[in-house]
C-alpha cells in the first residue's frame, strides 16, 4: 500500500510539474532568400544601418519610378504587390505572404492594381548614417 501511494504521489508531482510547462514557441519560416527578384546576389554594406518601415497602398496606388542601390526586402502583409520593372518590360505579382527582394540598380515600381488595400513591411540595409535607399528617375 505505501508503494502504491508513493507511486501515485510520485506520478502526481511528474504530471503537476510537466503542466506547468509553458507553451512551446513554433516558428514558421517566411524566406530563405539569396538572390533579387531578378537573379540578382543580394550584397549588404559593411556594418550596415537596418531601415524598417510599413507602408500602406490604397487600391491604384502606386510609387514613382525608381530603383535602390542597396537590398531593399519586402514583405506583402495584406493584398497583392506589382512589381513592374521598366527595364525588362516584365511585370510580377506578390500576394500576402511574400518575402522578396527587389533589384538593385534597376529603375521599377510598385502599384496595387487590386480593388483592396496592399500593406508592406519594407527593410533597407544601408552604409551607416544613409538616411533612404530609393533613388526616382529624374
Amino acid at each position: 500500500m505505501k508503494m502504491a501511494i508513493a507511486a501515485a504521489v510520485l506520478l502526481a508531482s511528474f504530471v503537476a510539474a510537466h503542466a506547468a510547462d509553458p507553451p512551446k514557441v513554433q516558428p514558421t519560416p517566411v524566406a530563405n532568400i539569396d538572390t533579387t527578384i531578378t537573379g540578382q546576389r543580394i550584397v549588404v554594406p559593411t556594418k550596415p544601418d537596418v531601415i524598417v518601415a510599413t507602408a500602406l497602398f490604397p487600391p491604384g496606388a502606386r510609387l514613382p519610378v525608381h530603383k535602390h542601390l542597396y537590398p531593399h526586402y519586402v514583405y506583402v502583409t495584406l493584398g497583392t504587390l506589382t512589381v513592374v520593372n521598366i527595364e525588362t518590360h516584365t511585370t510580377r505579382r506578390f500576394q500576402a505572404g511574400s518575402f522578396i527582394a527587389e533589384p538593385v540598380n534597376t529603375w521599377h515600381y510598385g502599384v496595387n492594381n487590386e480593388n483592396g488595400p496592399l500593406t508592406v513591411l519594407v527593410i533597407d540595409q544601408v552604409p551607416h548614417g544613409m538616411k533612404g535607399n530609393m533613388v526616382t528617375k529624374p
